[in-house]
């Protein structure tokens, strides 16, 4: 048997700071070959991957969270530190530790580096972004710099495949001890180690050339621009507002397809199948809750890409420090921006990203106000409803408004968030605020393949949630409004004589005030799984009660017809406030490790969803 294939594969860690574009790397040597886990006892993501090298080798490569020490101050940190030193009973120390530094911010990056030279494990060194670092005039003499450091040194281009042969090459050449090797027991570093190591990083760039710059670069013009006190802000407002317009201007041909195919294959079906409740379970039940939601991906997609597309081009870091003194001014550290920026796709990575915030008051505001951000998941009810009531027309001078609207809804939920965070500043105990220190990458055109894989994983939730969650939720949603079958000489639809039907007249009386129906207030039930599962359970709902007619590609105008402008502005200020995630303060008690937190942050929210919409539909009422 040939011993390379039935010897353990060698592990190998991925270190550095964060935004080094380790997991960049990560990706580009693993590929597909990819496992995503959490670490056991904490939420902290694991990400394991594969590499099988050109003599076929195959090697296991773990992907650490960033960190600038290992002496931790977050819970990343901790994780890091915890794999490295061998404190974690189900991991072993790695075989082989690649240090992945910014060759644009070697300063920075190299005092990680001569820490974990200290645990005298093997090493390399990758000068991660050599192409940029080339660009913007820094020349680092890399042999110069092995000798120095007294490890191997390669020059790495993460976003490429061709930028990595030389790491692989020489990942397949060195000599990896047997397992078993230990780092050297850690000690924490003191004062007098942590001016040594500045004055070594200070003495090695000089040697190595890490600090040479040949003048003002494309990034700097740029932000003089962009970062200007009086125009990056109203850059900003630009940028997002149209987005928010291309969200409805560029998904209604997508939209419209859809909405055709779902309409003629559920009047294929309705054709096909003879009567009797599996016609009714796939037509009323199935395709009338799932094609509700389904049509929503165009809009989804196009939000998503633009998100992306900032995040790649290096933007998205300049928009935090824009916004950092607005947040400081309620409270927030400006290490908030960026969890608070990944609610906007979902809370409940956004809470997770919270552990990069040291200040444990800074953290807990964050997670408490993290749910106001306009989630993904509210936008199919948001354009489900905006599409209905909304005109579809041109206003100050060429702006689509259903855009405006979509964007006034986001700058709702932002401003209710900050409004919040100011409350727990003036009521919690107030803490020392801890300034924003974020690197700001170089500008670059985004990634293409980064896009696609970003916006295929996006895809692949959705329709996850659409297959898993979605589709078993309109299944029992289906069956509690078809049984009991109603009573001999019932003349109003079977559902109201069912199990939901007599639930929506009990939830009816409390949500009446707010000018919601019996359908509607059933839709929210299921929709506490998921907000974008009220959709679905409208057009369940909905189908269910029509007289025999298709709704699974007709909801809007089914809707518009029935409900009145003021309970459908109603319930667009009750998705601003309230927390229709489950799963949302399931992660929050984990983060916090407490119910106290989940349940007031149920309350609160819920609170501030049914007196916001009161106040709407009150006064829409009045006006109309």
């Amino acid at each position: 048997m040939d011993a390379t294939l039935s010897a353990p594969s060698p592990l190998i860690a991925l270190v550095g700071n964060p935004n080094c574009g380790k997991t960049a790397l990560f990706n580009i040597l693993t590929g597909s070959r990819q496992k995503v886990a959490n670490y056991a006892g904490v939420t902290v993501e694991r990400k394991e991957g594969s590499l099988l090298t050109p003599s076929g080798l195959k090697i296991r490569i773990l992907d650490l969270p960033g960190a600038y020490s290992l002496d931790p101050l977050t819970p990343d940190e901790q994780v890091t530190a915890d794999v490295l030193l061998g404190r974690r009973a189900s991991e072993t120390p790695p075989d082989l530790i690649v240090c992945v530094t910014d060759a644009t911010n070697l300063r920075q990056n190299l005092r990680l580096a001569l820490s974990l030279k200290r645990l005298r494990l093997p090493m390399v060194v990758a000068l991660n972004m050599s192409d940029i670092a080339r660009r913007k005039g820094i020349i680092i003499d890399a042999g110069r710099l092995s000798a120095e450091l007294g490890v191997p040194v390669v020059a790495t281009v993460g976003v490429k495949a061709a930028g990595v042969q030389s790491l692989i090459k020489m990942l397949d050449s060195i000599v990896i001890p047997d397992r078993g090797s230990q780092p050297v027991p850690w000690q924490p570093l003191g004062r007098a180690d942590i001016e040594h190591d500045q004055a070594e990083v200070r003495r090695i760039l000089g040697v190595v050339g890490g600090d040479r710059l040949d003048g003002i670069t494309f990034s700097d013009r740029l932000d003089a621009v962009v970062l200007h006190p009086l125009l990056g802000p109203v850059i900003l407002a630009v940028i997002l507002f149209l987005v928010f317009q291309a969200v409805f201007a560029w998904a209604q041909a997508p939209m419209d397809e859809i909405k055709l195919g779902v309409a003629a294959f559920g009047n294929w079906l309705g054709a096909a199948l003879p009567p009797s409740l599996l016609k009714d379970l796939v037509v009323n039940g199935v395709l009338a809750g799932v094609g509700s939601v389904l049509v929503f991906l165009p809009q989804i997609i196009i939000l998503f890409f633009f998100i992306l597309v900032l995040e790649d081009s290096g933007y998205l870091p300049r928009a935090a420090f824009l916004l950092d003194r607005i947040m400081g001014s309620v409270g927030l550290s400006g290490r908030a921006f960026i969890p608070l920026l990944s609610s906007f796709a979902c809370a409940i990575p956004g809470i997770m990203a919270t552990r990069t915030i040291q200040n444990p008051r800074d953290r807990l505001a964050t997670i408490m106000i993290a749910p106001l951000m306009t989630c993904s998941a509210r936008l199919p009810v948001y354009a489900l409803i905006i599409g209905a009531f909304i005109p579809r027309r041109l206003v100050w001078g060429g702006l689509e408004l259903q855009g405006v609207v979509l964007f006034g809804l986001y700058l709702m939920g932002v401003a209710s968030a900050m409004a919040v965070a100011f409350v727990l500043k003036r009521t919690g105990r107030s803490g020392r605020l801890q300034a924003l220190m974020l690197e700001l990458p170089a500008y670059h055109w985004p990634n293409l393949r980064n896009l696609a894989i970003g916006l295929w994983q996006r895809v692949e939730i959705f329709m996850s949630r659409v297959g898993t969650i979605i589709l078993a939720l309109m299944v029992i949603l289906w069956a509690l409004s078809s049984f009991p079958a109603p009573p001999p000489g019932a003349t109003g639809p079977a559902i109201q004589y069912s199990i939901a039907g007599h639930l929506g007249a009990w939830l009816a009386v409390l949500f009446k005030p707010i000018g919601f129906n019996w359908q509607i207030a059933i839709a929210l039930v299921p929709g506490l799984a998921a907000r974008e599962v009220a959709v679905g359970a409208l057009g369940t709902v909905y189908a269910l009660s029509a007289t025999g007619n298709d709704v699974s590609g007709a909801l809007t105008p089914l809707i518009a017809q029935s409900w009145s402008l003021p309970t459908a502005l109603s319930l667009l200020a009750w998705y601003v406030f309230a927390p229709q995630c489950l799963s949302t303060l399931a992660t929050v008690k984990r983060e916090t490790n407490s119910w106290r937190y989940p349940i007031l942050m149920a309350a609160y929210l819920f609170a501030m969803a049914y007196g916001g919409s009161w106040i709407t539909f009150r006064i829409a009422t009045a006006l109309s």
